[in-house]
């Protein structure tokens, strides 16, 4: 499969690099990027995940892309399409993003997700785009609000894969839907 290259004003979106594992793993190991995602990430954790994600796109044609800064090539975290592996949205397409703090309110995030869609509903034959995110992660169901996603409250689930008192357990569940011109 050749390598993914997604371009929007001032990003790229593309397949991983293994120039990618030590930025990530920085990005991984900051206590404010992963305050609502899950625990901090070793190095080797980081470089493990980008494994799998790779893994993905060869198997999906798609996965959470690694986001490049165009003006000077500066790895900014990751942002794209799954196929979602738990509770409600198991499955189906999902969305998710990562950005490194210093990349953030910047716009970076809405951007990338603005194309990961538009890629989506251009290559996918899907009705829906799905996310999800924990109540506390309010800067991320925020931007998924502000990208149009409504908000399926019937569908919130505790996940799986936290501990039951973790205040990362709880999950809330958004969708998108196929836009007209797609």
């Amino acid at each position: 499969m050749d390598d993914f290259r997604l371009e929007t004003t001032r990003l790229i979106l593309r397949s991983w690099r293994d120039d990618d594992v030590l930025p990530f793993a920085s990005m991984s190991a900051d206590p404010r990027v992963m305050a609502t995602l899950g625990p901090l990430m070793s190095a080797q954790e980081a470089e493990a995940m980008i494994g799998r994600l790779h893994a993905i796109e060869e198997r999906h044609g798609h996965t959470f892309w690694a986001l490049e800064r165009k003006k000077d090539g500066r790895f900014l975290g990751f942002c794209g399409l799954v196929m979602g592996n738990v509770g409600p949205i198991d499955g189906k397409i999902e969305i998710g993003w990562r950005l490194a703090h210093d990349a953030w309110g910047q716009g970076y995030a809405r951007e990338a997700a603005e194309a990961s869609l538009d890629w989506g509903f251009s290559n996918r034959d899907v009705e829906q785009i799905w996310a999800i995110t924990t109540p506390g992660n309010v800067r991320s169901w925020g931007l998924m609000e502000r990208l149009g996603l409504k908000r399926h409250p019937q569908l919130d689930f505790a996940h799986p894969k936290n501990a039951d008192d973790s205040p990362l357990k709880q999950h809330i569940t958004y969708s998108i839907a196929r836009p007209d011109d797609h």
